[in-house]
């Protein structure tokens, strides 16, 4: 919205500034974070006394959790707030993949939300059942695939790239779509997997978005794709805007989310989050740069996969307990060990992700 004031500018002004992305950016972190600041505290108030017992504990899980009832959830709507504010006040509102990703966003927020409501309301851990979640993410997620598909060039439409290796493309025909839908509710599930522990998830997710943020720049300048030798996405720049958003927002959660948690996240802002990481890869035709940047999040929705699959087959279990994080619980780690180590090993990815774009 910002931006029009551009319109004031004789190009040597203050009013200049705006139309810079990276200075827009800026002052959508700080716009997220002031945020989260104010309203986080009463957020949370409105959170404790709606919800009564918050969230439910599982009745399986790590004993450490027990000590945990009680504490709200649906803190994600601090997150979702934020982002969704800093962007539309600070991005440009005629750039189609900010709406895209926007879009998905809250899309995939009100679906946490509902299962959220539904957890806290009836006092279980059951929520909306999980074939209507998948059944609408996956809706949403088609949208999506569409909608970026609409605003690729002509010679990356419905085409698969990889890193690396720029001169290969691979095209899928409208299969991109199903590709794209994969991507987007495979990142939503795999974040929402990743929210067990305090700190846990908002961490990554920031790391996540702000490399993915990074690159989103770089594809949306053709100087830089012609250095980087990546391929030019016109448009996608705008991007860094809502991921400093999310930065921002992120960082005025966890204020409120480290140990021990004031509020969880939530399937409100697990699910909006993975969504929104997916819908960036998939808008900047790095998807699969998205495994690799988001690798922690892989790692935690194949240990269910894998203990699922295993369990059905054997009646045995790979690991302890699923997702992993859990497992390490199991194994006598301290939770905040196991936090910061995992925040580790996303800063690692996250490095490992951004070299993909200079191999020169």
């Amino acid at each position: 919205m910002l931006f029009w004031l551009t319109e004031f500018s004789d190009g040597g002004d203050a009013f200049n500034l705006f139309r810079y992305i990276t200075f827009r950016a800026g002052g959508a972190f700080m716009t997220a974070l002031i945020f989260g600041f104010i309203f986080g505290q009463p957020l949370i108030n409105v959170l404790r006394k709606r919800q009564g017992k918050g969230q439910p504990i599982r009745d399986d899980g790590p004993e450490g959790h027990f000590a945990k009832a009680g504490t709200p959830t649906m803190g994600g709507l601090l997150i979702i707030g934020a982002l969704v504010t800093s962007t539309l006040l600070w991005a440009r509102l005629d750039n189609p993949f900010v709406w895209m990703v926007l879009f998905v966003t809250i899309a995939y927020a009100a679906i946490g939300f509902a299962d959220d409501y539904a957890k806290v309301s009836k006092q279980n851990t059951a929520g909306v059942s999980g074939k209507v979640r998948l059944l609408l993410g996956f809706l949403i997620a088609g949208i999506a695939g569409f909608w970026a598909s609409a605003y690729h060039p002509d010679d990356l439409t419905y085409r698969v790239a990889f890193p690396i290796f720029k001169d290969t493309l691979v095209y899928l025909s409208y299969f991109f779509i199903p590709f794209a839908m994969i991507v987007i509710v495979g990142a939503a599930n795999a974040v929402n997997l990743t929210d067990g522990l305090d700190g846990l998830a908002i961490m990554p997710v920031m790391i996540a978005t702000s490399t993915l943020g990074v690159i989103a720049y770089a594809v949306g300048r053709v100087d830089f794709t012609e250095y980087l030798d990546v391929h030019y996405v016109p448009g996608t720049g705008e991007i860094l805007v809502f991921a400093a958003g999310v930065v921002g927002g992120g960082l005025g959660f966890l204020w409120y989310n480290a140990p021990p948690a004031a509020v969880f996240m939530g399937d409100t802002g697990s699910l909006a989050l993975g969504g929104a990481l997916g819908a960036i890869a998939v808008a900047t035709k790095h998807e699969i740069v998205l495994a690799i940047v988001g690798g922690l999040f892989v790692v935690e929705a194949l240990s269910v996969i894998i203990q699922v699959l295993y369990f059905k087959r054997t009646g045995k279990r790979v690991f302890l307990m699923a997702p992993i994080h859990h497992h390490y619980e199991k194994k006598g780690w301290a939770e905040p060990t196991i936090v910061i180590r995992f925040w580790i090993i996303s800063l690692i990815l996250a490095i490992i992700g951004l070299a993909t774009l200079k191999v020169r």
